[in-house]
């Protein structure tokens, strides 16, 4: 719900100028996205119960609903640990939340962030056995992740394990804060949609912040309550990897 592109711009520009506002309102703040484009993400947004609207009719503006108001702790958080852990230099908050969102949203890839946090280092094939991805598509999350800084080799040579970085580390507060965020809505749709929440929660290997909340809610309360740990389990030590051996071992960041 949180993570496709221009949600956070949208909403936090929604939250900025307290009051409703038309496409072309939101649109005109907005000047690098398409008024078109502005239009179908306030649809989606709307659709999920972030904003709202006073009536149907055509044209009619958008504002925060509770449910998007109440994101503002969770774009902060966000934002903390981005400032704290990504060497982005000067940018907008908004772009910063969107660009943090962008790293994490990825279908599997917290649960590789998961499997990495409970086994500390830990070889490629083992890794995707422990997801349950083929290898073509783990090898895909994690030169993401690696590019994206979360996840680094140990060495500079192939087959060397991977581990989480400090920033891959930090994230509890961020799953933590969605968490607390989602379980209202989680607890709404599965009064809805019994039998899809009870089939999602039976896996962890498929929560991401693109995932139904009902999903991402049951895997995330398996986080720890303090910000500092990722899941409910106690996390493996991670070995320090030197700046020199990450440069080495990172992809280019070009897609």
């Amino acid at each position: 719900m949180i993570g496709p592109k221009w949600t956070a711009w949208s909403a936090m520009t929604l939250a900025q100028e307290v009051r409703s506002m038309r496409v072309r309102d939101v649109a005109a703040r907005l000047p690098f996205v398409s008024e078109q484009f502005v239009g179908k993400r306030l649809g989606t947004m709307h659709a999920d119960g972030l904003v709202t609207r006073d009536d149907d009719r055509r044209g009619a503006p958008y504002r925060l609903s509770m449910l998007g108001k109440s994101l503002s702790p969770v774009y902060r958080t966000v934002s903390d640990w981005s400032h704290a852990y990504l060497p982005l230099g000067r940018m907008a908050e908004a772009e910063r939340v969107e660009d943090a969102l962008r790293r994490l949203h990825l279908r599997h890839s917290t649960a590789m962030i998961q499997v990495l946090d409970a086994g500390g280092p830990m070889r490629f094939v083992h890794i995707a056995e422990e997801t349950g991805l083929d290898n073509s598509l783990a090898r895909q999350r994690l030169l993401r992740l690696q590019a994206d800084g979360l996840v680094a080799r140990t060495g500079p040579r192939h087959g060397d394990p991977y581990v989480l970085t400090d920033a891959g580390q930090a994230l509890g507060a961020v799953y933590a804060s969605v968490e607390h965020w989602s379980d209202p809505v989680a607890a709404r749709r599965t009064s809805s949609t019994p039998a899809r929440v009870a089939a999602a929660t039976r896996t962890h290997a498929n929560v991401q912040l693109t995932a139904d909340s009902a999903r991402t809610a049951a895997a995330l309360r398996r986080s720890a309550a303090a910000p500092t740990a990722l899941f409910s389990h106690a996390p493996q030590p991670q070995p320090r990897v030197s700046a020199a051996v990450t440069a080495q071992s990172a992809p280019g960041r070009g897609r």
